[in-house]
């Protein structure tokens, strides 16, 4: 029974996740909403990954996480909304 309230959450978050980058996405370019595209990416560049070259292994590490305020708003309300609907199951 467990698993069945892990799979709502990871779908919650996921659906939180892609709704605020749609709306960061569709709030870029509206004025008054502009703010919601704000955020940040950390981490190294898949485009400039750090190599480590052994000689006879060559190996490429790149991670790259970007965040943006409407994520941070929808991740915090899709949150809420598992707690209420995992009452439920």
């Amino acid at each position: 029974m467990n698993w069945k309230k892990n799979l709502v959450l990871i779908f919650f978050l996921l659906a939180g996740v892609i709704l605020g980058a749609l709306l960061a996405n569709v709030g870029q370019h509206v004025p008054f909403l502009s703010w919601l595209a704000y955020g940040k990416t950390v981490g190294i560049s898949p485009d400039s990954p750090m190599v480590i070259d052994l000689s006879v292994v060559r190996v490429a590490f790149g991670f790259e996480m970007g965040i943006n305020v409407a994520q941070i708003i929808t991740i915090i309300l899709s949150i809420l909304g598992y707690k209420s609907i995992s009452k439920k199951l």
